[in-house]
């Protein structure tokens, strides 16, 4: 625990792609944090306003090149925003150096190592450190977060989908072989390397949907709405056997759509009995009321992307369609903040014993 008036020194190391430019906007605007570390293996030694025009003269660093063991020696608290897989050596050289660890890949997400290397097509090396992590998502996991080590914070489409499903999965309320999840994203979520699937004449004016049934994120959403489901469920002697049955599964396809930033994810499920809009509404807020972050809708106002541009909240709605006999949650973020950079400072002030709200509580960006 530091002193009120002490920062914590911070390193973000992948700090040149999008994910890693939130977080140092973010972090330059926090009272309690001073940055002493970036590291990026394409930009090595040009200064980030070069690389990020938009942070010049607020941020004087320049890009080095990532060494675990130095960077751990000159931060009390280390963010790796590295491409997937690339997590998984930096995390248990900073952890042994004693420093706390936010890590935005999807390296330490999975309980399951056996799902991680079959999702991410590599033997997962470090089974101690997956099970220690905690799954970032502060809405879920808020006290395991305040004393961890190591946590997990959760890839962009999970945070959306799993914060609209959440309430019905831990009252047992899915029917666990209904869920159908649409979502869309901005561009920026595929990282910040060029390919030409995102290259301007071939997103703008276009939406497509693209691995279907085949993306990374699903076993982050089941494994999570799996939990809250078999926490419901108790641990009578014939629990295991009745979570078995009732393993949640999800029918999950996203899309690329020609916009920056930004997640709208839709949810289909069907309950296994019937509750009206207000009843649904009650749960949620109830569920909900501690949740600085999470903003219900009223009335028959929808989530929209651009409500939360450049923040940390995500807004929900809740409809029901009594005709088709369907519940549908609508679910809008920000991918780069509360998808990613802000959750993961979210998470960073939990764990150093800050107000969890510190630093992130600027409103969207409209229009």
């Amino acid at each position: 625990m530091t002193k009120p008036t002490e920062k914590v020194q911070v390193a973000v190391v992948g700090a040149s792609g999008y994910a890693g430019a939130e977080l140092l906007r973010l972090l330059l605007g926090h009272p309690r944090v001073a940055i002493t570390a970036v590291t990026s293996e394409k930009s090595a030694g040009s200064s980030v306003a070069s690389v990020f025009p938009h942070l010049a003269s607020v941020c004087p660093l320049s890009f080095e090149a990532l060494a675990p063991e130095a960077i751990a020696q000159r931060a009390d608290l280390v963010f790796l925003a590295l491409p997937h897989t690339k997590s998984l050596a930096p995390v248990s050289v900073c952890l042994a150096a004693g420093k706390h660890v936010v890590d935005l890949s999807a390296d330490y997400r999975l309980k399951d190592p056996g799902q991680y290397e079959t999702w991410y097509h590599t033997p997962h090396p470090y089974h101690a450190l997956l099970k220690e992590a905690v799954y970032g998502l502060p809405e879920l996991h808020k006290d395991a977060i305040r004393t961890a080590r190591l946590v997990a914070s959760p890839g962009c489409y999970p945070t959306a989908a799993i914060l609209q499903l959440a309430p019905l999965a831990a009252q047992g309320l899915v029917q666990p072989d209904s869920i159908v999840i649409d979502a869309k994203s901005g561009v920026s979520g595929a990282g910040r390397s060029p390919a030409l699937a995102y290259h301007f004449p071939e997103a703008h004016e276009s939406i497509e949907a693209y691995k279907v049934g085949q993306h990374r994120h699903i076993p982050e959403i089941e494994q999570e709405l799996n939990a809250l489901a078999g926490r419901h469920a108790g641990k009578g002697p014939h629990a295991k056997a009745a979570q078995d049955a009732a393993k949640i599964l999800v029918a999950f396809t996203p899309h690329l759509v020609p916009m920056n930033r930004g997640i709208l994810s839709t949810a289909y499920c069907r309950l296994k009995k019937p509750l009206g809009r207000e009843e649904l509404l009650a749960l949620y807020k109830d569920f909900y009321k501690e949740a600085r972050f999470v903003r219900l809708q009223d009335g028959e106002a929808s989530a929209n992307p651009s409500h939360v541009r450049g923040s940390n909240f995500c807004d929900l709605a809740l409809f029901t369609d009594t005709r088709a006999g369907w519940v549908v949650t609508v679910s809008a973020i920000d991918n780069l903040v509360k998808g990613a950079a802000g959750q993961a400072i979210q998470a960073m002030n939990l764990m150093l014993g800050f107000p969890e709200e510190m630093g992130l509580l600027a409103p969207g960006a409209y229009p």
